[in-house]
């Protein structure tokens, strides 16, 4: 009987998180799996065409173009927000940094902001005509000035760029929750067997928050994922979506053209794309545990 009351009582407390979690998540997936699987516009009747979308997707010229932007965003992200966010942290920790509440507040500051100010916010600063950046370039006399936003060659990297600015703070908060949870007993222990601090950190503070890391890696590749407004408002996709990601253009297919089969087919990809970078990196971090332990027990 008590096997029966805790599974009773874990049904009920489970059952709503899934009324609400089967219509706004999984029928919208399936719904968006069926799709891609026809040729439809958005109004009307659907007509089944099996995987042709998924053949044209991997044709077209401008999906690759958006999905090297997307790589190359993805991985600006995690060689520089994750150690960044990291360091930031444990700056902030240091009490003998003066204001590091202050600063706390203001690097945290951008991500309460709406992605889409942020985008205007930033069409001022990289604009290649009016934004602040090239005016300040003008200024000290350089006329060749870079196209920040609105080309094929800087645009992903100034996406990135932004991309970061706000998403630093809550990377930030999460390693400095972290490092707060770590007890002060091995680190004063350390201190006393003549550790240095860089020593603490590589050797006791980075292990220590190993499931840290994995959890601030998981956003950042699905933060990546789900960029939109930034690239909606910085370049709208263009010129002729030399500067689209995938959310973006997936956009662009859906309700610009209508081609709603087509943009399923694409939304699916996305989605694999996304259970495919998360599933390797789970299999990497299994691995290296595994390895941990085999060396501790020998």
């Amino acid at each position: 009987m008590s096997f029966l009351s805790t599974r009773w009582r874990i049904c009920v407390m489970v059952t709503p998180a899934l009324l609400f979690y089967v219509p706004f998540v999984v029928l919208p997936v399936a719904l968006s799996a069926y799709y891609s699987l026809t040729s439809f516009s958005g109004i009307g009747r659907s007509k089944f065409v099996g995987l042709t979308n998924y053949t044209s997707l991997f044709h077209d010229t401008f999906f690759w173009i958006s999905f090297r932007n997307t790589g190359i965003i993805l991985v600006e992200a995690l060689i520089l927000l994750v150690p960044a966010a990291f360091c930031l942290a444990l700056l902030m920790r240091d009490r003998r940094v003066p204001g590091a509440q202050a600063a706390r507040a203001l690097i945290f500051a951008p991500v309460i902001i709406a992605p889409i100010l942020v985008g205007l916010i930033f069409v001022f600063i990289l604009d290649p005509n009016i934004g602040l950046v090239n005016q300040a370039l003008g200024a000290l006399g350089i006329h060749d000035k870079p196209q920040w936003i609105g080309g094929a060659t800087f645009t992903p990297y100034a996406v990135g760029f932004v991309y970061m600015w706000q998403t630093m703070g809550f990377i930030m908060t999460i390693f400095y929750a972290g490092l707060q949870m770590l007890p002060r007993e091995v680190f004063e222990a350390a201190t006393v067997d003549g550790a240095r601090y860089r020593d603490q950190v590589r050797y006791i503070t980075i292990p220590l928050l190993r499931d840290t890391f994995g959890i601030c890696t998981v956003l950042v590749i699905t933060g990546v994922f789900r960029i939109f407004e930034l690239v909606y408002e910085l370049t709208g996709g263009g010129p002729v979506h030399d500067s689209d990601v995938l959310t973006s253009y997936m956009y662009y297919l859906t309700f610009t053209t209508f081609r709603y089969g087509y943009g399923m087919a694409l939304a699916v990809v996305i989605c694999l794309l996304s259970i495919g970078i998360f599933s390797l990196y789970l299999f990497t971090a299994a691995r290296r545990r595994d390895k941990v332990r085999m060396i501790g027990n020998e």
